[in-house]
């Protein structure tokens, strides 16, 4: 895979998502949805195609690259009708593993993660009575020895079903000082899984392969431990500006498919004898959304270029998700209204992807916590909470 970054827009690395997506077309997402299946055949070629390990450094086999290359292949494959979630988690938690891993954790697990041997994909951290709350996690490992043993719940771990590994957020202390209760670990499920280890699948509105874990004496060695104990709180809020700006390149890719979706169906749609798109009633909401979209895309390159030049982007990570989940929707929204009743149609795909993107607003932070980070730490606003 070249490096090449001219302009910023990674063309080569544009052209080969786009390339392998024409092998994966709409009905192929079609049928996973009404399935509920996972696109094992799509994360495969992608694997093989090394854009999973972008982020991994060569030494470990990877390709080194920056966030801006991984926002990059997610916006395009979203871009493309195809969805990033599948496959996303490896990318935006990898940054805990590489920043506070130790040298024996990454020897042992990120070249085969490279490979493509063992999957990285199943991030836990919520839990029924925590959402947002983070800090207030109940799932605990308990140091005997050289062991910890886990006992807890996790819910909304996406595709753990198809993961080897999960990034787990535990508690591991009871400390008046919340923030350094948490400690992160490197887990592989495989020899677990249906003992101290239980996973049940969660059908929702959307194919995210969602589930619920349940660890039941789970003993893992303390080798495990990524980082420091009692630090996993900060390490996983290095991982949340990746995450949030990774998300917000996937609602890019959404809003630009819906736009050009609709543009499309606008000029080729004639009611009463002339296209659709030549009232503007039609073209200015499609104009609006087009505007708003590029608006969002500045931000998002802003916050990848602060966050590859290891600078502060809490601010702009945040704002480039809210910004960019908005953009999406809207642009979603308008994608329904051009359809009209086609919109409803599974023959259309826009339905699916209006139901993909409208996630986004919600997780994996809400519009209402980013609008409440930027209250209190941007603007200097008293915590509302």
């Amino acid at each position: 895979m070249n490096n090449n970054s001219t302009n910023g827009e990674w063309l080569d690395i544009k052209r080969g998502i786009e390339t392998i997506c024409k092998k994966f077309p709409e009905s192929y997402w079609k049928t996973l949805d009404q399935k509920r299946a996972y696109p094992t055949n799509f994360v495969n070629t992608l694997t093989k195609s090394g854009y999973l390990s972008i982020l991994i450094p060569e030494q470990y086999g990877g390709a080194g690259l920056p966030l801006r290359a991984a926002s990059v292949i997610l916006e395009e494959i979203h871009r493309c009708g195809a969805n990033g979630a599948a496959c996303h988690a490896q990318m935006y938690i990898m940054g805990s593993l590489l920043k506070h891993g130790s040298e024996k954790l990454k020897q042992k697990y990120l070249p085969d993660i490279a490979s493509g041997k063992i999957r990285l994909q199943a991030f836990g951290v919520t839990e029924p009575s925590s959402g947002s709350d983070t800090l207030s996690i109940k799932t605990r490992a308990k140091k005997l020895g050289n062991k910890f043993l886990i006992n807890g719940q996790k819910v909304w771990t996406s595709r753990a079903e198809h993961s080897d590994l999960i990034l787990l957020l535990t508690k591991t202390s009871d400390s008046e000082e919340q923030q350094k209760n948490l400690s992160l670990f490197l887990i592989d499920m495989r020899p677990h899984l249906n003992k101290s280890i239980i996973i049940k699948p969660i059908r929702t509105m959307i194919n995210h392969s969602s589930t619920e874990i349940f660890f039941d004496n789970l003993e893992v060695d303390e080798d495990c431990l990524v980082g420091s104990l009692g630090s996993g709180f900060k390490y996983i809020l290095d991982g949340m500006n990746a995450e949030r700006i990774l998300i917000a390149s996937e609602c890019i890719g959404d809003a630009k498919y819906f736009i050009e979706k609709s543009k499309s169906y606008a000029n080729d749609r004639k009611v009463f004898g002339r296209p659709i798109g030549r009232n503007q009633s039609i073209q200015f909401p499609i104009a609006n959304a087009y505007a708003n979209t590029r608006a969002a895309e500045l931000m998002v390159k802003e916050a990848c270029s602060l966050f590859d030049s290891n600078k502060k982007c809490g601010e702009e990570s945040n704002l480039a998700k809210l910004l960019s989940a908005d953009a999406s929707w809207q642009a979603a929204d308008v994608a329904m209204q051009t359809f009209g009743g086609f919109a409803f149609s599974e023959e259309y795909n826009i339905e699916r992807k209006f139901r993909e993107t409208r996630l986004y607003r919600i997780a994996p932070v809400s519009t209402n916590m980013i609008l409440a980070f930027i209250s209190h730490k941007v603007l200097g606003m008293p915590r509302s909470y």
